[in-house]
């Protein structure tokens, strides 16, 4: 028989504990004026951009409308409009290979001037897409730029810098460091009514210290966010958590017993609110990603308490003349190593996700390995110590009736 580790010692020291941390949580949520709000999550101006110079200038000037477009492995060119037969050109970078024989392959639609701005033997498969959508070709010069191989990356700082004159600019670094990709928001309290997406383009690309010059930062996404859709957001992300908790009560209630399912979404509660006072702490991005982050940890965890509590029925039967935390200690040890292994191993993958990742996707994994610690802890201490110390209330309850009972039965007696 395996040895039973007797973790009901420690279920006071760990509420009390628990309590602390939360509590620890709600103050600093205070104190730093809530979380550190991601972009889904604010009203303002959006803007993906990466630091690229320029390859080609194009511009168009025949008959209807012409518009560019870009993917992994090929330029588009679609020409249309009243008075022309709509056709799109496309321009595959292994059969284009350099700018040299890209210009002259576009220089063939009527109508479209072509300006390259590098040395004619640099590979077609360094562009980078320099808008969303398909952007219009008229007089004033598209860019389409490329991003040179063993570049030099550009630090965050370096682009805070740049863009503290507008005001409260937050950015995020996006990929690699070498990708030199970042996205920059302007919350709506910021924007003064304007959408001043061309005054963070020309920041960066006039600030000495990133020396990028004139059309050296590519616009790979522009959006808007309104306060609506911020907000209606926020209250949706909170009404699912809610849900979340109140579908687990009644699942963990159907199979269990009430303390059982509440015990259940204690732990659960638990382990967000431990998710919570990290992310607060650290000022880590709240965002969708974070979400997402959350709610797997909340199915993580109640998988863990129910595989407990499943084996603590199972004990109460094989093992009927023992107390009630012998045999949520026997449980315990039993499953111990079953979640000790799931655990590291599902860790093991995190850690990789956390290492081999940048940006939200580092985050997210981050969240995960702190939620994961704190599942199977809630688990053993929070969800189990509940129903401990539910047991021992209503034994309690039990001997005072038994008292009062007695107690009257003797009253009755002498009269």
């Amino acid at each position: 028989m395996k040895n039973i580790i007797r973790f009901s010692k420690a279920f006071l020291v760990c509420a009390i504990i628990s309590v602390v941390l939360i509590v620890t949580g709600l103050i600093g949520y205070v104190l730093k004026g809530g979380f550190n709000l991601g972009v889904d999550f604010q009203a303002g101006l959006i803007q993906e951009i990466q630091f690229a110079p320029p390859a080609l200038r194009l511009t168009y000037t025949g008959t209807g409308n012409a518009s560019i477009s870009f993917d992994r492995n090929s330029l588009y060119i679609v020409i249309s409009g009243a008075g022309v037969e709509g056709k799109t050109h496309p321009f595959p970078y292994a059969e284009y290979t350099t700018i040299g024989s890209m210009s002259a392959a576009l220089s063939g639609i009527s109508g479209l001037g072509v300006d390259a701005a590098v040395p004619a033997d640099v590979q077609t498969a360094l562009f980078v897409q320099s808008a969303a959508g398909n952007p219009q070709l008229g007089a004033d010069p598209f860019v389409v730029h490329y991003l040179p191989p063993n570049t030099a990356p550009i630090s965050i700082e370096q682009v805070r810098e740049s863009l503290s004159s507008l005001g409260e600019v937050s950015v995020q670094v996006l990929g690699q460091p070498e990708d030199r990709r970042f996205m920059i928001r302007m919350q709506d309290s910021e924007l003064n009514g304007e959408v001043p997406a061309e005054k963070i383009i020309t920041a960066l690309e006039t600030n000495a210290a990133l020396n990028v010059g004139i059309d050296g930062v590519a616009v790979t996404s522009s959006s808007y966010v309104g306060s609506r859709f911020s907000q209606a957001l926020s209250s949706q992300a909170g009404i699912l958590m809610a849900l979340t908790l109140v579908l687990i009560l009644i699942y963990a209630s159907i199979r269990f017993k009430p303390q059982y399912a509440i015990g259940a979404v204690l732990a659960i509660a638990h382990d967000a609110l431990i998710m919570v006072t990290f992310i607060t702490w650290t000022r880590m991005e709240f965002n969708t990603t974070t979400i997402a982050a959350i709610l797997t940890i909340l199915g993580y965890s109640i998988n863990d308490t129910i595989v407990i509590f499943d084996r603590v029925r199972e004990t109460r039967r094989l093992y009927p003349e023992d107390s009630f935390v012998e045999a949520l200690n026997r449980s315990i040890s039993e499953t111990l190593g079953r979640t000790v292994i799931t655990t590291v191993t599902t860790m093991l993958a995190v850690i990789s996700l956390y290492i081999f990742t940048s940006g939200s996707m580092k985050d997210f994994a981050l969240a995960l390995l702190v939620g994961m610690t704190s599942g199977v802890y809630s688990t053993i201490f929070i969800a189990c110590g509940f129903v401990n110390f539910w047991d021992i209330a209503v034994k309690k309850n039990e001997k005072k009736r038994r008292a009062k009972s007695i107690a009257a039965g003797n009253a009755a007696a002498a009269v």
